[in-house]
Parts: structure tokens; sequence; C-alpha cells
């Protein structure tokens, strides 16, 4: 008994720093007493929360971490409720706080309630900065709920990584099939229909792995599959293993990849013949974007063998010693600011695409980017004839890759202008391989996948003189993996579109005089936004002048928000449009004061497009952001902001100086 006990204390001792088994204390992790309390029960080994308490979270953080090296995360917890179908159910968030920022960054969050433990894997990329662990437990409006958390466990490595001797298995998991599985061998155990080998990491029978046999094969193809838990950051390099096949008839093992829509990817099939002994495999593994590991066993009959699986390892140099650059989807794509970035044009097509720039006015509509800078503008010139086409050609993309492709358009013509844009995919050879965006449906290409290497090209149609109005083009961007991959990732810290809800942002007071939340035109005509900044038909906030008097204010005030040494900047987007437009104010006051700091501010009539505000502040102490809108003299004062996003350390940019009120003589000119 003593020995069990000393061993037990000497594992205890043993734990990285931040890691849990939360037997007889809570290891330097201290609860939130804002907020509902956590209870340590010291004989289950678990700390929870539960409804017992009026409250509507609890907040339990880590001491202060530091590791310059990738390391893994494993939680594992139990959320139980008496209501499966409630609207808010309790729900457990695990957030990433660093050094310097005001915002927690989330990497994961679950509210499926269990009847057992669950493991959840989360990888922390290197970092040269200190950071926190914090875990919130959301009670919702379960009227009793709780939440438990086991142990949590830091450890350097990967999430994919594991020798299968702990009894969470690192969080692989065994897709269930009614009759060939994968399971845990070794530590003594014995199979009576076939001899399993000792496991590879300790080269004992005491060591563990995972295997797979054929002895309840009952149909042809009979396929048994291990899963590792999902990547959470992006990673590449050598994917290795160890395996031993014993084969009396065909088996098929094989290694794919799978994204959060499912599409799989072979990277590894066995090709050697049996033997006796662990075989080490290598593959080149590419994930920029969360994907399973799987691990497939195919057999074809009841006497077809068995493999066994050990010692997952991984490491960030390819096994190939490939010399060559990834390919980064960054440099796919451009704003346009500075040229056209990798995107070139075949001057025997026409005139083509130009890049311009519109001064700042209440006629034509700005960039996309900041409402100050340059975009793309096709069929500018009134010489265009019929048949005119001008392509827009892009860089060329590796072939079996997913890619998102995202950017924003403008028309503008005498009627709706069919077909006058469209996006295609031509192969190297600039030969036409298919079409996969129209105009009426191009704010997102979902589910690019060139099978071969290719490039995307944006081609403007000028049908008839009806039809030659002008297309405007920018920001476009290309990311790894489906739009609707991309659309579930978990949102940046201090990052507000306003697409939910209000975010971090509260109202002094709610009322006709406030701020709403709106998508769509505003109700008054000659003011306020058509649509959002974020995509064009999404939500931003506003006052609508209407319901107000002159010079009445409407204040909309963040949360309050982490002090840190250094600077911060607040970029946001801005619509003053509106011959009565008023004042648009951002404050900051810091906690503590009753003074609030002047910002920033606009007066009057600005743009008929979104323009970008910068900001750059510092606060050492708690602090709101305050937006504070005034209506001005008439109804015609509806004045709109979207997009806020906070960022640690100085702003990268300088915001363009421009005049509060009044406009040059060349309202409407068009820069080339």
């Amino acid at each position: 008994m003593e020995q069990r006990k000393a061993l037990r204390l000497a594992g205890a001792a043993l734990l990285s720093p931040g890691s849990c088994a939360f037997e007889d204390s809570a290891c330097g992790y201290q609860w939130d007493y804002a907020h509902l309390p956590w209870v340590l029960h010291g004989e289950g080994h678990y700390i929870s929360v539960d409804t017992s308490y009026e409250g509507e979270k609890a907040v339990l953080s880590s001491p202060e971490l530091y590791s310059e090296e990738w390391s893994c995360v494993r939680l594992i917890y139990q959320i139980a409720t008496t209501s499966e179908t409630s609207p808010s159910p309790a729900r457990l968030n695990l957030y990433l706080r660093q050094e310097g920022e005001s915002f927690d960054r989330l990497l994961w969050s679950a509210k499926e309630p269990s009847d057992s433990w669950l493991i959840a894997s989360l990888d922390l990329t290197n970092s040269t900065k200190k950071y926190k662990i914090v875990l919130e437990g959301e009670m919702g409006q379960d009227k009793s709920a709780s939440i438990a958390v086991f142990e949590i466990k830091i450890t350097p490595g990967y999430c994919i990584e594991c020798d299968f001797e702990e009894n969470h298995l690192c969080g692989f998991v065994n897709r269930w099939n009614p009759n060939v599985n994968w399971f845990v061998g070794g530590g003594n155990i014995r199979n009576s229909q076939s001899i399993l080998p000792k496991d590879h990491t300790l080269n004992s029978e005491l060591g563990h792995y995972m295997y797979v046999d054929s002895v309840y094969v009952k149909h042809f193809q009979e396929v048994a599959q291990l899963i590792s838990p999902k990547t959470t950051a992006p990673m590449s390099g050598c994917l290795s293993f160890y395996y031993q096949l014993k084969q009396e008839s065909s088996i098929v093992f094989t290694v794919y990849l799978r994204d959060t829509s499912g599409f799989y990817e072979e990277i590894w099939k066995t090709e050697r013949a049996p033997s006796a002994d662990w075989a080490l495999a290598e593959v080149d593994f590419n994930a920029p974007y969360p994907m399973e590991v799987i691990f497939e066993v195919a057999f074809n009959s009841a006497k077809g063998g068995y493999v066994a699986l050990d010692d997952i390892s991984f490491s960030p140099v390819y096994c190939s010693n490939q010399t060559g650059t990834l390919f980064n989807p960054a440099e796919a794509g451009c704003n346009f600011e500075e040229d056209l970035c990798n995107f070139y044009q075949d001057h025997k097509d026409g005139p083509g695409w130009s890049r311009v720039k519109v001064k700042r006015n209440v006629y034509r509509a700005g960039d996309h980017t900041t409402g100050f800078g340059y975009y793309l503008l096709a069929n500018t010139k009134f010489t265009s004839q019929p048949g005119y086409i001008g392509r827009l050609y892009g860089q060329t993309l590796p072939g079996n890759m997913q890619f998102c492709l995202r950017f924003y358009y403008a028309l503008y013509g005498f009627f709706k202008m069919s077909g006058t844009l469209a996006v295609y995919i031509f192969e190297e050879n600039h030969v036409v391989q298919e079409k996969i965006c129209l105009q009426d449906s191009m704010q997102a290409c979902e589910d690019l996948l060139p099978s071969l290497k290719q490039l995307v090209v944006f081609v403007s149609w000028c049908k008839s003189f009806w039809d030659c109005g002008l297309v405007a083009l920018d920001d476009v961007s290309l990311s790894l993996g489906s739009c609707q991959a991309a659309d579930l990732l978990l949102p940046n810290p201090g990052e507000c579109t306003f697409e939910k809800d209000e975010c971090v942002f509260t109202q002094k007071k709610r009322g006709r005089g406030s701020w709403h939340r709106r998508r769509g035109p505003t109700p008054t005509s000659y003011t306020g936004p058509k649509g959002d900044h974020t995509t064009g038909v999404g939500y931003y906030m506003y006052i609508e002048a209407s319901n107000m008097v002159y010079g009445q204010r409407a204040y909309l005030v963040s949360r309050s928000l982490r002090g840190t040494s250094g600077k911060q900047c607040l970029t946001f987007f801005y619509h003053m449009y509106g011959a009565g437009t008023g004042l648009l104010s951002v404050y900051l006051k810091k906690e503590g004061d009753d003074e609030e700091i002047p910002l920033w501010r606009r007066t009057g009539e600005q743009s008929i497009s979104w323009l970008r505000g910068l900001i750059e502040y510092e606060s050492d102490r708690n602090y709101q952001i305050i937006f504070e809108a005034i209506r001005g003299v008439s109804m015609r004062s509806d004045t709109a902001i979207d997009d806020v996003l906070f960022q640690a350390g100085p702003c990268l940019e300088v915001e363009e100086i421009q005049f509060s009120s009044g406009y040059p003589d060349s309202l409407n000119e068009i820069e080339y």
C-alpha cells in the first residue's frame, strides 16, 4: 500500500507545469472569485462546477506557463445535464491567454453531454510569450447541469503522437464496427486466435500497442479505422509509425487524411511483404487546416491475419528531405494597393483590367481594403467593343489540395449584366477546364479542388453595348481547405464582425436613440450603407437618425478589457454618408478614471464607401473602448461601424489623413 502511494506521489511530482490530476490540490490553478466557484473533489480526483450556485459561468486559470517548444494539451472532462434540447446548453471552453494580449484566444469548445469521461487534444504552437490556460464553464439555461474536469496534461510534442502506454490512448478512437475493431494489445493481454507481438516502445509483453485482427470478419472488405485527434494548428513534416503485419490472405493497410468536410486523401499504403518484426513507415504529412489521421485496415476473410501499430510520431522536417518551399496561399491573393501582386494579364486580349484609385467622394465607392486605396476595374474605356474579353490570371496552384477562393466585386451598368464577370480554372497551358464562379454567387467559390497544377482566371466579358458596364475587383484571398471548413474555424480574439451578436460591446441604454444591429440598407434614403463591410450581405451596427433628435448621442461600450504594457492597435470600418451626418468619436476609459480620453473623431459626411479607421493607444490598466455617435442636423445622418479588430502591438500602417468635411473639386475623378 505504501509503495502504491509512493508511486502515485512520484507520478504527481513528474507532472509538467500546467498539468494537474486534481488529486490533493488544484496544482496552482485558481478560479475567478467574480464568478461561480470550482469545487475540488479529492476522493474522486476531479474539479467541478454546477448549477447549485447561482451564476452564469466559472473561470479557472493555470499558473503562468512558458514553452518555446510545440506542446499538446489533453483535457479529460465530462458535461452532465438533465435536458438534451436546451436552447442554451452548458458548455466548456478552453482559452489561451498570452502575455501582452487584451483578449483570450478560444482554442476549443464543447457542449455535448455524456455519461462518461471524454478527452480533448489541443496543439499549442511554439511561442516566446508567456501564457496561461483558461477554462470557462458556462452553465447555460439548464436547471440541473454540471461540468467536471478530471485531468489536464500538457506534454512536449504533438497531439497526433502516441505510444499507447496511457489508458486515454492519446485521444485516438476506434470507429466501431460490428465485426472488426482496433483493440489495445500487450500488458499481459493475450488473444487465443493469433500470436501478437511484443510492443515496440518497451519491447516487452507489458508494453501496449493497438491491433486489429480478422477473426470475426464476416463480409468481403471488412474495414477497421483508428482515428487520431484532429489537428488544431497548421503542421507539416514527417509522420512515422511502427507496424507489424501477419497476412494469410489479402490485407490492405492504408493511412488517410480526412478534413472537416469529410474529404479523404490517401497518403500511405503498405507495399512490403509481411514479417515478424516491427517495420518503420514514414510519410510526408501536410495538414494546413484541421485534419484527422486515419489508420485503416481492410480484410477479405476471417483468416486474413492481423495488423499491429505502435509509436506514432511526428517531425516538422520532411521524411523525403524536401528542399522546396511550401505553397503559401497568402501569395496567391492581392489587395492591389501596391501592384498586381502575382496576378498578370495577356494584353493580346485587349485593354484588360486597370488598377485604379477613386478620390474620396459621395458618388463613387472607393476600394474595399480601406476605402482610400486601389482596386481593379475592367471595361473602363468607352472604346470597348462588344465581344471584348479581359482576363486576369492568378499564380499556378499545386494539385490535389482544397482551396477556398474569396474576393469582393461590384458591377456598374445600365441593367443587370448577366455573365459580365466569371471565374474559371485554366490548365497551365491556358486551356479552360471549368467555370467555377458566376457573378450571382461569387463572394466565395467553395471547395476549389484542382487535381493538377492549375490557375484561377477572372474573366470580364463585354457582350453588347448595354452589358458593357464597369466591373470592379478587390481583396482576392485564397485559403487552404473548403469554405465551409473556414467558416467553422474559431473566431480570432478581439475581432467583431457583428454577424452573430454585438460581441464584447453593450449599450449604455437601449431605445430608439441607440445603436442597432442591422443587415441591408438603412430605412432612410441617401444615408447609411447599402450593406455591411464584411461580406456585403451581413450585419453591422448603426444609429437610425430618424429616431433621434439633433445632437442626441448613442454609446457603444466594450466590456472591461485587460490592460497590458506596450502599444495596442484598434482597427474598424466606419460609414458616414448623408448630407446631415453628425459626429463619430472613439474614447478610451481606464479603470478607476472618470475621464474618457478621446482617441479619434470624424465630423460630417465622409464618403459613400466604408472607410478604415486606425487607432494606436496604450493602457497598463483594465480599460473600455467607447464608440460615440452624435446625430446631425437632419434625418440623413445615419452613421455605421463594422469589422472591429483589437490587436496587440503598434499599428503596422498609418491612417490616411482626411478632411473632416468638404471635398476637392474633382469629386468623381479616377486615378490610374
